[in-house]
């Protein structure tokens, strides 16, 4: 089976290095033609992935072409561009393995509707779980889920091709549960790394997140999601790893907002990706159009829109009292 990796920043260079961890030929595409040089003659990605040495296994190319007659994909383009590179392809992998977290801002798809649209002759399946980068190209283990909107048959055909010693795929076929819990995660770690630039404390963090994740459930359900997919790797595993640790962009992001640093300038001085700020507008407005309560997420878009943090979080505290369970949020 011929593997490639679409899109060479962390977490795609970490995904190319673990399907090579078995001597696996796989290969990588990157925009910058620079980059795709200093893989192929360095062994390196010094810019987002630092301190690894990559698998020999692993060739870079800027040529979409050559992405295009492969047979499995992953890919791991930002959010928001993902739409673009797959309609820049002359052609597409009979199986698209979706990597990327977000909702597309605009049109409010997510990254399986836009794959649908931009590459309908491909299957389409959506790889999410608690991890981070660096630890995946390291070798520590560990496990994800992997949706499949083909079922069986594609599970079948596409899970030797991620499997690996310590990367262990589960299986679902609840694409869209998939999806939002990463997305959702996103936004809420944004949150939590709030409440840690704050100084809030630990209880703060722990009830943020048990609230934060009742509102993927809420706006999950009415999506489609299945509950049972959301409390799993691709939701409450994944939120609560994000939301715990500066190793993840969002939640840097979001701890760098509660230290008092503007939304405006640590936006645009990152070169790195935080999915969540993309995400945060297009969930307020689909959570408004559906009804859906989804009072945490509505801070962390405040916040970013350049809001007081701690206005943010009084405002949240002096919400009404309610039932814990209580559907309306």
């Amino acid at each position: 089976m011929k593997t490639g990796v679409l899109g060479a920043g962390a977490w795609g260079t970490a995904l190319a290095q673990m399907v090579a961890s078995d001597g696996s030929d796989v290969l990588l595409w990157a925009r910058e033609a620079a980059l795709v040089q200093e893989i192929n003659s360095s062994r390196t990605n010094s810019t987002y992935l630092p301190g690894a040495t990559l698998a020999p296994g692993i060739h870079a190319t800027d040529d979409l072409a050559e992405m295009a007659g492969l047979d499995t994909l992953l890919v791991v383009t930002p959010a928001q561009h993902m739409g673009g590179v797959l309609e820049a392809m002359p052609g597409h992998p009979r199986d698209l393995i979706l990597c990327s977290k977000g909702i597309e801002a605009g049109s409010g798809r997510l990254m399986n509707h836009v794959a649908r649209d931009t590459a309908p002759g491909s299957e389409i399946a959506v790889l999410s779980g608690p991890t981070f980068a660096h630890e995946v190209a390291a070798g520590l283990p560990a496990a994800v889920t992997l949706a499949c909107s083909g079922g069986k048959a594609q599970w079948k055909r596409i899970s030797p091709a991620i499997a690996r010693q310590a990367f262990r795929p589960y299986y679902s076929d609840d694409v869209t549960g998939a999806e939002i819990g990463g997305a959702v995660k996103n936004v809420l770690a944004i949150a939590c790394g709030v409440v840690d630039g704050l100084q809030l404390g630990q209880n703060a963090r722990a009830a943020l997140i048990a609230r934060g994740y009742a509102e993927m459930l809420r706006f999950g359900e009415e999506k489609g999601a299945r509950a049972e997919t959301l409390t799993g790797l691709c939701g409450l595993g994944d939120l609560v790893l994000t939301c715990s640790s500066t190793s993840s962009r969002n939640f840097s992001l979001g701890k760098a907002l509660g230290e008092g640093q503007s939304a405006q300038d640590l936006m645009a001085d990152r070169r790195t990706v935080a999915e969540g700020a993309h995400t945060a507008p297009v969930l307020v407005e689909l959570a408004a159009r559906h009804g859906i309560a989804m009072p945490i997420v509505t801070a962390v878009y405040d916040l970013l829109r350049g809001d007081d943090p701690r206005e943010v979080v009084q405002g949240l505290l002096a919400r009404p009292l309610k039932a814990e369970q209580e559907a309306a949020g």
